[in-house]
């Protein structure tokens, strides 16, 4: 039987909240910290993963990073990879102190944007052992360009956040917008997202589908590609044709310096942040990753 603790830690910009997913057994386990797409708090998916791989033998943290969810911070839901990064970092000093966690086996999953969080901490720090990439979102600029409309439209969110930014600086004001909509054209995702949009799946209370419009330049000039050759753990991917920007994780996989594998699946982006065969098939094929490299 698995045992979820709520928790609370120390993170450079305020206290994060995260839950702690414990396997049976007396031993201290491997751990491993779980982080999902952009905008997600913990409820989204890191959650379901990381019980996931709680009833798989590992303890399994998600959290909710800097301004999100239940973790302090301000200005509140904004996307800042740099400091998801330090948040990831934090996260793991947790995990290594804690005493049912064995703190010389620490892994790391990343689900779509988390994916390129989780390979700059690696990149950078040593005690992640072992990372696993699930329906990774891992971009440079010319994915930006493809996936966002071209160089002009990417122009033109840049320059929006940079207004926003200015505006904040000045006010204290953040200017908000959807994260999804299929009636703002400037919502971050201007679609019918059924994952995002239906209360049964991601659309719960907890998450407030807003997107700071200041977050775009960080968003949009953050290369993860760059990072794979600076990655020596061993690094698994899970991935589909379906899923987002295939390419992208081709060519992060094509650079990893270190051991590395693919599974390429079935199944559409959402599929894999609460769908069957997709959750349970990504969560067996990480538990048995780690299991290999956690050692």
């Amino acid at each position: 039987m698995t045992h979820r603790e709520k928790v609370t830690f120390s993170g450079q910009d305020g206290t994060l909240t995260g839950n702690l997913f414990l396997p049976g057994g007396a031993a201290p386990a491997p751990g491993v910290v779980v982080a999902g797409t952009w905008t997600s708090v913990k409820e989204l998916m890191a959650d379901r993963y990381a019980e996931r791989l709680a009833e798989r033998g590992y303890a399994a943290l998600s959290f909710d990073f800097t301004g999100f969810g239940e973790s302090e911070g301000q200005p509140r839901d904004v996307e800042s990879p740099a400091r998801k990064v330090r948040d990831i970092h934090d996260a793991l000093t947790f995990l290594e102190g804690h005493p049912a966690v064995d703190g010389g086996r620490l892994g790391a999953l990343g689900i779509c944007a988390a994916a390129m969080y989780m390979s700059a901490n690696a990149a950078d720090d040593p005690r992640v052992k072992s990372l696993a990439l699930v329906a990774p979102w891992l971009h440079d600029a010319a994915i930006c360009e493809s996936a966002y409309g071209g160089a002009e439209a990417v122009a033109q969110k840049i320059k929006a956040g940079e207004e926003a930014r200015a505006a904040f600086e000045a006010t204290g004001e953040v200017d908000y917008v959807p994260v999804v909509s299929t009636t703002d054209p400037r919502a971050a995702m201007p679609y019918d997202i059924d994952f995002y949009l239906n209360p049964e799946r991601g659309g719960i209370p907890a998450w407030p589908n807003r997107f700071a419009v200041m977050a775009w330049r960080d968003w949009l000039t953050y290369d993860s590609i760059v990072l794979a050759p600076r990655i020596t753990q061993p690094t698994l991917i899970v991935h589909s044709e379906d899923a987002a920007i295939p390419e992208g994780a081709r060519r992060f996989h094509g650079g990893l310096a270190g051991a590395k594998s693919i599974l390429w699946t079935q199944g559409t982006q959402f599929d894999f942040y609460d769908q069957e065969p997709q959750v349970t098939l990504a969560a067996d094929t990480t538990a048995s990753h780690f299991a290999a490299t956690l050692r």
